[in-house]
C-alpha cells in the first residue's frame, strides 16, 4: 500500500510539473525532447549522437530529431568532436542550463517541499 501512495505522489508530481511547463510562457518540449534533454544535462558527459541513442535506446534520427529542436530552442548545441570528426558532441547551453533551474523550482514546487530522500524512496518504491 506504501508503495502504490509513493508511486501516486510521484506522479502526482510529474503532472503538476507538466502542468506548469504547459502553463509557462516558454518552449513546450515533447517527451523525448525532454528525455534527451535531462541525460545531456544531467549525466555525465561528453554525449555523442550515437551514445544517446544508445542509451536512451531510441534510433540515432529520432535523437536528431530531438536535438535539432533542442537546438532550435538553444537549450543543447551540436560541435563536431574535434578528435573524431565523424562523430557529433551535444554540449550544454547557459540557456539549457537556466531551463533546468526552472524545472528544478518547478518540480520543488510541485512536490510541496517533500524532502529528495522522501521523493527517492518513492521513486524506488
Amino acid at each position: 500500500m506504501a508503495a502504490s501512495n509513493a508511486t501516486e505522489q510521484l506522479l502526482s508530481v510529474l503532472r503538476e510539473t507538466i502542468v506548469a511547463l504547459v502553463r509557462r510562457d516558454g518552449p513546450d518540449l515533447s517527451a523525448r525532447q525532454l528525455g534527451v534533454f535531462l541525460t545531456v544535462y544531467l549525466t555525465e558527459g561528453p554525449h555523442t549522437v550515437r551514445g544517446l541513442a544508445a542509451e536512451l535506446n531510441v534510433s540515432k534520427p529520432a535523437i536528431t530529431r530531438a536535438l535539432d529542436r533542442l537546438g532550435e530552442l538553444d537549450l543543447a548545441r551540436r560541435k563536431v568532436d574535434p578528435m573524431d570528426r565523424r562523430s557529433v558532441i551535444v554540449q550544454q547551453t547557459l540557456k539549457g542550463s537556466a531551463f533546468l533551474r526552472e524545472l528544478r523550482k518547478i518540480m520543488g514546487e510541485a512536490s510541496g517541499g517533500r524532502s529528495s530522500g522522501s521523493m527517492r524512496r518513492a521513486a524506488n518504491a
